[in-house]
């Protein structure tokens, strides 16, 4: 008796009003009726749909797809061929708009919304991914990590520059401190490491007390951190991590 339009429906995913359509249009006549007048569908009638089906995934308007499967000089194996050299060179392009898009997301994941040139105007040689990677490793997924990446994705080259300028005249007035002998407990060091948290909050993401003095000691433990630190005065990693320790025992009353 062969399958109700139904049924069909169900195999293929598309709905009853698309079969009539098909029907109502000579695309997809059902080989059989039923007693009663409903259609019936049989395993050839399956195979054209599936060809059409095809066709209308790969763009090609239902009056191009009826030429085509009644073309009376094609069978189906030169439909077949057809349409899987069709696909492939869908997928290929595929593949590449998703490299594209992979791309992108990798850009703005980092952060850094700024193209090569302006990236290597602000960082100069100093590669701002590597810190980036570094980052998504240590905290990514936690709601600080996206609060950073929310807040970093707005920032123009400017911005960028503003940032970089706070952070060297930081990095100055910490050098003169460290020359003048300051102990990393003593009031200006820990006023400077206060600014340090401060500037973080501002920039990047809410930082506590707790998650400052883990950044102190990272910045001693992790060779890439300590090298930027101590590029500013030989050091000054080390120091700036006991000033951050000694400004949160200070700042939450802890001995």
């Amino acid at each position: 008796m062969g399958y109700s339009v139904g049924q069909v429906a169900g195999f293929a995913g598309v709905t009853v009003r698309t079969l009539h359509h098909y029907d109502e249009i000579g695309l997809l006549a059902p080989g059989e009726r039923s007693h009663a007048g409903h259609r019936r569908y049989d395993d050839a009638d399956l195979d054209r749909l599936q060809q059409i089906l095809f066709y209308r995934e790969l763009g090609f308007p239902l009056d191009e797809v009826a030429a085509l499967l009644d073309d009376p000089e094609a069978d189906p194996r030169a439909h077949l061929r057809r349409q899987h050299e069709l696909l492939t060179a869908r997928i290929e392009k595929l593949q590449k708009m998703a490299a594209a898009v992979e791309h992108a997301m990798e850009a703005r994941t980092m952060g850094i919304n700024l193209t090569p040139e302006e990236k290597f105007e602000v960082f100069g040689d100093k590669d701002p991914e590597e810190h980036a990677e570094e980052a998504e490793r240590r905290w990514g997924g936690t709601e600080t990590y996206a609060e950073s990446q929310r807040r970093t994705a707005r920032y123009t080259k400017d911005d960028w520059k503003r940032m970089q300028a706070e952070v060297a005249a930081w990095g100055e007035r910490y050098d003169a401190l460290m020359a003048a002998g300051e102990r990393p407990d003593g009031v200006r060091a820990m006023d400077m490491a206060e600014e340090h948290r401060q500037h973080i909050t501002k920039w990047f993401y809410t930082c506590t007390y707790e998650i400052h003095r883990g950044l102190g000691d990272m910045y001693v433990a992790d060779e890439r951190f300590k090298a930027f630190y101590d590029s500013m005065r030989p050091g000054l990693a080390g120091h700036l991590r006991d000033a951050i320790t000694a400004n949160a025992a200070r700042q939450t009353g802890e001995v």
